[in-house]
């Protein structure tokens, strides 16, 4: 068994659950009750001060756990994370396409997270946004708890510049650069995005970089940060992104292909500096490779 060496959160829903074990039972209906209840009795399941609980501790509505993943087996991905820049308080890191930024699935250990805390040797370090595990390029790390909510407040303000890259079909038909806006909701199965009627939610300018004969390299620039964002609005205008297996259809699911990844990289981040209001800008060192689209 593949155990992870950080742990993942859950603050558990509104239930009329006795107990948090059954709790956690139901919220994660493809962990059998046995596995949930062997990983309380080895303490791999703590309460919100890190303590391990145990199978009769009371269910409470908010409840935060963390718990450690763990899989029979775990595919190894290939490509190295590229380190741009360590500082006090922030981490900027390139990550390959395939590798989660933090612990899902069947990934516990091949995640961009443990990969730089064991590089780095810093325990505290946390993402600020994140990836899709197909999607390469940049990624901020805050290094320390005490300052990790003035970096996380440029998100949530809006007040980072994010760009990416893509290469996809063209789109003669389209007028760009354009503004596609439009309201996303969960879709089925329960990891895909839609888009649906009502006021728009997302909102991202594509605009074209390099036309090619068969495929167009383009400039995306998200307002928002919904998930899989650029992945749906890109399908909605007539230009999946190449590689795509989720939009606009959904393919059926079968180990990954290294040769032919998702055709999507996160190439720049800027913003000001909450501490120093220095003017930050960070270029990803990973490019687009059309021999494998």
């Amino acid at each position: 068994m593949i155990s992870s060496s950080l742990p993942s959160t859950v603050h558990l829903p509104e239930g009329n659950w006795a107990c948090a074990l059954d709790s956690l039972c139901a919220c994660f209906p493809h962990v059998t009750r046995a596995q949930w209840l062997d990983r309380v009795r080895r303490g791999r399941v703590l309460d919100a001060q890190g303590a391990p609980i145990d199978e009769h501790a009371p269910y409470r509505a908010g409840m935060k756990l963390r718990y450690f993943r763990e899989v029979a087996s775990e595919p190894v991905v290939p490509g190295e994370v590229a380190v741009l820049y360590v500082g006090e308080h922030l981490v900027v890191v390139d990550k390959p396409h395939f590798l989660p930024v933090v612990p899902a699935g069947r990934h516990v250990r091949q995640t961009l997270l443990a990969r730089l805390a064991t590089q780095l040797g810093n325990p505290e370090l946390a993402p600020l946004h994140r990836l899709d595990r197909e999607t390469a390029g940049l990624v901020l790390f805050s290094a320390r708890k005490d300052t990790r909510d003035a970096y996380l407040s440029l998100f949530r303000e809006r007040r980072i510049r994010k760009r990416y890259e893509a290469l996809a079909a063209p789109l003669p038909q389209h007028a760009l650069p354009c503004v596609h806006r439009s309201r996303l909701a969960a879709g089925d199965p329960f990891f895909r995005m839609r888009e649906v009627p009502g006021e728009p939610n997302s909102e991202t300018r594509v605009t074209v970089l390099e036309q090619g004969a068969h495929l167009w390299r383009y400039a995306l620039e998200p307002y928002t940060g919904r998930k899989h964002q650029l992945r749906v609005h890109m399908a909605a205008l007539g230009a999946p992104i190449c590689n795509d297996s989720f939009y606009p259809d959904l393919r059926p699911r079968r180990a990954d292909d290294f040769t032919r990844p998702l055709q999507l990289l996160a190439c720049g981040l800027a913003f000001i500096d909450p501490l120093s209001g220095q003017v930050r800008e960070f270029r990803s060192g990973l490019s687009l490779d059309a021999a494998t689209a």
